[in-house]
């Protein structure tokens, strides 16, 4: 056999693709997945199957398939390896949603989703668990990205909504405020996004030979002159996607650190404007990034499911200084 994982983190899952050795004998097709993938239980290959995430020859089949010498099998499984123990904690958060299968959660700017280097515990990912006892996560938002966030409680529901993920039906639009004046009412950014040479801690544009194809729709909110606000709809759902792309075509974020938007990038020279600005960030002091909308279908149910997050306070208040500076401007 010959299995090679593609490496398609879109968000937080696992692809395979692989070929059964022409000498196999007949043997279950849970069985044989649960064998041949390294630290992956029977149960979460069923489950997976179940939810339609494994194909043989390009068809979702069932777990009792018996498995046949140079059948094309192709895998879905959400949820990465954790090389860590995963410690339940009580962390706040707000759910606006949840049933037997998922939860909705608004999430504060500030709070880690998952954990990782430097952040193994007082995550989202460790509050859940304090609360549920089997919770997953599909997806992620960075720490300062305030707004929705979707997990299951049950495998079932893990690898349905991961397969919604993949194929890209899910949901989801963000409000960003960007620096400068966008060139037109909307728009596409396309580019595949890496890890940046200067610092792999951050996401750069590449050539289409390398990286990972990555797509955002914009459409313009509202326009301070300096600085505007955007809507942002996500086709793909790459690490920084939306950060990266905007710093790409000239309008990094406003008061993104990581992505350049942190100094003044539009405007005049005047004291009280730099003193201005510096009150926005004081006022707002991380990227200006909200999850504003999330939409799927119910992985039991199939019903469309569909909420919307306000902007926090923070958010709100550098928005309507920012609105009162550009009032002020255009009566004077």
């Amino acid at each position: 056999m010959t299995e090679e994982p593609e490496n398609e983190q879109q968000e937080l899952f696992e692809h395979y693709r692989f070929n059964v050795d022409r000498g196999q004998e007949p043997m279950r097709l849970d069985r044989y997945l649960s064998m041949r993938i390294e630290g992956v239980s029977r149960t979460r290959v069923q489950a997976a199957i179940e939810a339609g995430c494994v194909l043989v020859n390009e068809n979702p089949t069932k777990s009792n398939y018996k498995v046949k010498p140079l059948d094309a099998i192709a895998v879905l499984l959400p949820d990465e390896p954790q090389e860590y123990e995963l410690v339940p904690e009580p962390v706040d958060f707000p759910v606006v949603y949840e049933d037997d299968d998922v939860v909705v959660v608004d999430k504060p700017a500030g709070l880690v989703v998952h954990p990782g280097v430097g952040n193994y515990s007082g995550t989202l990912l460790n509050g859940l668990l304090y609360r549920y006892p089997t919770p997953a996560l599909v997806h992620r938002i960075d720490k300062d990205t305030s707004g929705l966030i979707i997990a299951a409680k049950n495998e079932t529901a893990q690898a349905i909504l991961a397969k919604q993920f993949f194929y890209h039906t899910i949901e989801r639009l963000y409000t960003a405020l960007v620096w400068g004046d966008m060139n037109g009412d909307e728009g596409t950014i396309t580019g595949n996004l890496a890890r940046s040479p200067q610092d792999r801690r951050f996401m750069a544009v590449c050539d289409y030979d390398h990286g990972k194809h990555a797509v955002t729709h914009w459409r313009v909110l509202e326009r301070f002159g300096y600085v505007t606000l955007v809507e942002c709809r996500l086709e793909t759902g790459r690490t920084h996607q939306i950060r990266a792309h905007m710093r790409h075509i000239g309008h990094p974020l406003f008061n993104d650190a990581a992505y350049g938007g942190n100094g003044i990038l539009k405007g005049v020279t005047f004291t009280r404007y730099r003193q201005f600005v510096a009150n926005c960030f004081a006022a707002l002091p991380r990227q200006a990034l909200h999850a504003r909308v999330l939409g799927f279908e119910h992985p039991s149910t199939g019903q469309h499911m569909h909420f919307e997050s306000p902007l926090p306070d923070d958010f709100t208040s550098c928005v309507e200084r920012w609105r009162a500076y550009t009032s002020s401007r255009q009566q004077g």
